[in-house]
């Protein structure tokens, strides 16, 4: 979105890592739908395109605000079963795929209509589910190129899948794996769709198609009621912020990782990154640095209806500048940090009325628990596994309670407006990612897309790598990577454009209303603008 006449500048975007789910927001758009409409058509269409990171058996955090800058917090999270029975063993940790994680009911898409409500009351929106989810519908009945990300996470999985109920039937039918641009079906999921459109959200959670979801599950042996969807809710919740610099950030509060993300920039902020260089070995190793001090917090964050704790006490002046302060500007700190794996997709958009949408929408691992829901098409969240089976630690599952939550997408205001949109795909490296970014954007005075392309980090273990390694894109150069190996940095080089550095979105709105944004080049998506 560079190099732009005045007669080209958009006043309304929408941002995603598919381009058919963004064209589908863009559509939205055109027809002078609202910023959440836009999303929902968005999430749906995600829902088809990228079933290896979200779904409809998966759960989404929303961040809104209107053009005035009034910024709420959609909680669309799954909370535990009722009654778990032989699924929980005091102690011994809940397996990460199968029937044994299905412990949390999904709540994706009782979100969309519950945004789609505050749409209509309070932004003039006209537009319904039935209509918006159409195109989605369409894709997966009648088919679409399948994405090279679907097939590196099917192909990376392939000696996981066939124990996986269900899913090969549908991901790699007569046991033959895809490949990229393949025209790709999925006409159960388009079916269950179908009811939706037709009967509305709800039926997902108390009718017909709770029914066949939970039929499917409990053949299975998943402990899932229709009791337990019936319960299902999306919350409407205040948001958290810091103040940084000329503008305020604002995340999702508990029981999210949003107040991570606020630590680190408050750290950040008492360090003074004025005092540093874009790119050069102070800004990685500060942001690292930071990012050690937040994690060092962050498992203390739970369900708040299960804990007493002041987590708005995190982002006192206080706390943030005893970390600061217990930062080295020249050793790093040693990190044996347990890692939290989980893949999503951020997705975004602005309207021409100026009210703005960001959104995280997720079944949690790369194809959530692996389980199909019978005959529904609906892959189901493994989420459960975020819950700890020890009595006393503050995310120790229980009835009714919402897991530990890694999806964060942020809204910054500036002079009381919507300036920025911003989130990323990748668990414990969302908080880094969106660090990276930000300081980039509102420090370094970057574009959203040269901050998508400068090079990243991932801190911790990953999927494919056991080690607490600092694994920095090579593109960061040489110099970089000896100071911060000088400094006791455990450094792990990987190859520029990196998908372990997450999958990043931005859109940037000036103070007369133009918009500028960009998804990560690491991505298969865009943002386009209307």
């Amino acid at each position: 979105m560079t190099n732009r006449t005045p007669s080209s500048l958009p006043r309304a975007m929408v941002t995603s890592p598919s381009t058919e789910a963004s064209q589908a927001g863009a559509d939205v758009l055109k027809n002078g739908g609202t910023a959440i409409e836009a999303v929902v058509a968005t999430a749906a269409m995600l829902a088809v395109t990228y079933p290896h990171f979200c779904g409809i058996g998966g759960d989404a955090v929303w961040m809104v605000s209107d053009a005035s800058g009034k910024v709420q917090s959609f909680m669309g999270i799954g909370q535990a079963v009722e009654n778990a029975g032989d699924s929980i063993t005091p102690n011994k940790p809940i397996p990460v795929r199968g029937v044994g994680s299905t412990l949390t009911t999904a709540c994706t898409v009782d979100s969309w209509q519950h945004a789609l409500d505050h749409s209509a009351r309070n932004w003039g929106g006209k537009q319904n589910l039935s209509d918006l989810i159409a195109p989605a519908i369409d894709l997966a009945e009648n088919g679409f190129p399948i994405s090279a990300s679907q097939c590196f996470w099917l192909d990376f999985r392939k000696e996981e899948i066939g124990t996986w109920p269900g899913f090969t039937n549908i991901f790699a039918p007569n046991g033959k794996m895809p490949v990229a641009g393949q025209h790709f079906y999925q006409p159960q999921l388009a079916d269950s769709l179908k009811r939706i459109a037709q009967h509305g959200a709800r039926d997902f959670y108390e009718g017909s198609l709770a029914d066949r979801i939970v039929d499917g599950l409990s053949k299975l042996g998943s402990p899932i009621t229709k009791a337990d969807l019936a319960k299902t809710r999306t919350r409407t919740v205040d948001a958290v912020s810091l103040d940084y610099g000329d503008v305020t950030l604002f995340a999702p509060p508990a029981p999210t990782q949003g107040l991570a993300t606020l630590m680190t920039m408050g750290v950040l902020r008492e360090l003074g990154t004025k005092n540093w260089a874009e790119g050069t070995a102070d800004h990685y190793h500060l942001v690292v640095e930071a990012i050690k001090r937040a994690f060092l917090k962050r498992d203390q964050i739970a369900d708040p209806d299960f804990t007493l704790d002041d987590f708005a006490a995190m982002l006192g002046t206080e706390s943030l500048s005893s970390a600061a302060a217990d930062i080295s500007q020249d050793k790093a700190m040693d990190w044996p940090h347990p890692f939290r794996h989980g893949d999503t997709v951020f997705l975004a958009a602005k309207d021409a009325q100026g009210n703005c949408a960001s959104v995280l929408q997720s079944t949690y691992f790369d194809w959530g628990s692996g389980v199909v829901a019978g005959d529904t098409g609906i892959v189901w969240q493994n989420r459960g596994a975020a819950f700890s089976t020890k009595e006393n630690h503050p995310n120790a599952i229980k009835p009714g309670k919402r897991p530990f939550y890694t999806l964060n997408p942020g809204i910054a205001l500036k002079n009381g407006k919507p300036h920025l949109l911003y989130g990323t795909q990748g668990a414990d490296g969302q908080p880094q990612t969106l660090a990276m970014l930000l300081t980039r954007l509102l420090d370094f005075g970057l574009s959203p897309r040269e901050a998508l392309a400068k090079p990243r980090f991932l801190l911790g273990k990953t999927f494919s790598d056991a080690n607490d390694s600092l694994k920095l894109e090579v593109d960061a150069g040489d110099d970089v990577f000896d100071t911060l190996a000088a400094r006791g940095h455990i450094l792990r080089a990987i190859e520029a454009q990196n998908a372990l550095a997450g999958q990043a979105g931005i859109i940037r709105i000036d103070d007369d209303g133009f918009v500028d944004g960009a998804h990560d080049p690491r991505s298969d998506g865009m943002a386009i603008g209307v």
